[in-house]
């Protein structure tokens, strides 16, 4: 939502300037008229403020909103973990470069869990809360049908699956999210959210995890010259349904890009190699011809504004779409 702003910023600040110094919002489509109302009762002139917008953003949008804002002090966000980095990485390096970030709880199935009591490091972990919700983990490694195990038998290093019963009556919830416990602070376990297990990719049991994919597309952009990742999405190839063909099952990756307009095939197809490297378990697949080339898709922008919206929810951006209306306002941006 904070970068969404502020490409809001970027792209309307001569409008946005213009109702500054007027004290008048101009129409704004999709707004109730309640709302609009309320809006601009709390809209004065301020031409020198909108002066000052006009020189500031005049000048480039690196550091833009601490020139702005010259007293703020820190970022505040609800996640900071995970491909949610993404957002945070590209804020640092441009429209809030100098400003340190702060993530100070962790979330999970609409319950509060944990809170950040470390907020100058740059990995957040969370320290989490007994009365809180009632936590139960599952190890990861464990070698026979899994028990949940509680708060006071985790095991610092070890990864665990979260199941979470948020108030007394509710039903056990397994989240989906797995934990790494990073140490103890005094008899509390500290942990670090890694991975969201339904976020995985996997059309042939190879379990790629949205962390290890994102870091795989992360390398394979070093080698796009000039181009910016702005977002993305990935689809296994069954949601597509009659639409992907006679070829075998594969990836769709959809991503906004910026400072290129187009990539070549050979361009495309080094993310799949970069994947191969990365993963061994694809890379013997994809020589069996047991799974497909992946296919790389290029939207316009906007696209993940709209997708967000579609999705109503201020949880973290799924990176694996399961759903088929989801994919079809995608697949309605796609340029190229």
């Amino acid at each position: 939502e904070l970068r969404d702003a502020l490409v809001a910023l970027r792209t309307e600040w001569p409008q946005l300037a213009q109702e500054l110094a007027l004290g008048r919002l101009s129409p704004q489509p999709g707004l109730p008229e309640g709302v609009r109302d309320q809006l601009q009762a709390l809209l004065t002139p301020d031409a020198a403020r909108a002066a000052e917008l006009r020189a500031e953003c005049a000048l480039g949008f690196e550091g833009i909103v601490l020139r702005l804002w010259p007293q703020l002090e820190v970022v505040v966000v609800r996640t900071a973990h995970g491909t949610e980095r993404l957002y945070c990485d590209s804020l640092r390096q441009a429209d809030c470069q100098g400003l340190p970030f702060y993530c100070p709880f962790y979330q999970a199935a609409g319950a509060l869990l944990g809170v950040n009591l470390w907020p100058v490091e740059p990995e957040p972990r969370f320290l989490l809360c007994p009365d809180w919700a009632f936590c139960e983990f599952l190890p990861c490694l464990a070698n026979k049908e899994p028990r949940t195990v509680l708060l006071d038998e985790l095991w610092e290093g070890r990864e665990y699956g979260l199941v979470v019963t948020a108030q007394p009556g509710e039903y056990r919830c397994c989240t989906g999210e797995v934990l790494k416990v990073t140490g103890f602070h005094k008899q509390c376990p500290m942990v670090e959210p890694v991975r969201r297990e339904s976020q995985t990719l996997s059309v042939r049991g190879e379990s790629i995890p949205e962390e290890q994919f994102y870091q795989s597309l992360c390398r394979t952009l070093r080698m796009w010259p000039g181009a910016r990742l702005i977002d993305y999405v990935c689809v296994e190839s069954s949601l597509l349904g009659d639409t992907s063909g006679p070829c075998a099952p594969h990836y769709e990756v959809f991503m906004e890009l910026q400072g290129v307009r187009d990539l070549s095939e050979g361009q495309r197809y080094k993310l799949d190699q970069q994947i191969q490297e990365d993963f061994p378990t694809y890379k013997s697949f994809r020589f069996k011809g047991s799974i497909g080339p992946l296919r790389l898709h290029l939207v316009r922008p906007g696209t993940f504004t709209r997708l967000r919206e579609a999705l109503g929810s201020p949880m973290p951006m799924p990176r694996v779409l399961r759903e088929e209306q989801l994919l079809q306002l995608v697949q309605g941006s796609v340029i190229s």
